[in-house]
């Protein structure tokens, strides 16, 4: 009998620490998020540096508050344009002026390209709403054990 109590306190002590120590936290709060929306010429006006291969394309930067990087629940900051790397993973703002003679030179139009996807924007709502939700009826749906009469067999 003494054996059968070293092996269980030896057996929590291990899997308690550990279990402890491997539980993810999930991490929230605030994200930039940078997507590429239109690809420039590859030319040495979009070069990151003179005589590199790693060129630049308009992008959207805007900020978000999410769940786990993944559940997005609102935009903080709204979305503006910028050129980005994607090989160095910068991004370099742009004043009005030279925003405007990048957009005239490809033809891109900024409104179209200036937009948070839709995912981004509602997807969130939409997946807490239904995790809400769920929830809800989960503690609505369960019957009280008194309730419950006993059958015969």
């Amino acid at each position: 009998m003494n054996n059968f109590k070293k092996i269980i306190i030896i057996s929590v002590l291990v899997f308690g620490f550990s279990n402890a120590f491997g539980r993810a936290k999930i991490p929230f709060g605030k994200r930039e998020v940078i997507e590429i929306v239109s690809e420039l010429p590859d030319n040495e006006m979009y070069e990151t540096s003179e005589g590199s291969l790693d060129y630049l394309d308009l992008a959207t930067l805007h900020e978000e508050f999410n769940i786990a990087w993944i559940l997005p629940l609102w935009i903080t900051k709204e979305p503006k344009l910028v050129l980005y790397s994607s090989k160095s993973e910068t991004y370099y703002d742009l004043d009005e002026e030279e925003l405007a003679l990048t957009l005239s030179e490809n033809k891109i139009n900024k409104e179209d390209v200036l937009k948070v996807p839709f995912y981004n924007k509602y997807g969130g709502k939409i997946i807490l709403g239904i995790i809400l939700a769920l929830i809800i009826w989960s503690y609505m749906g369960k019957k009280d054990d008194d309730d419950i009469t006993p059958t015969e067999v």
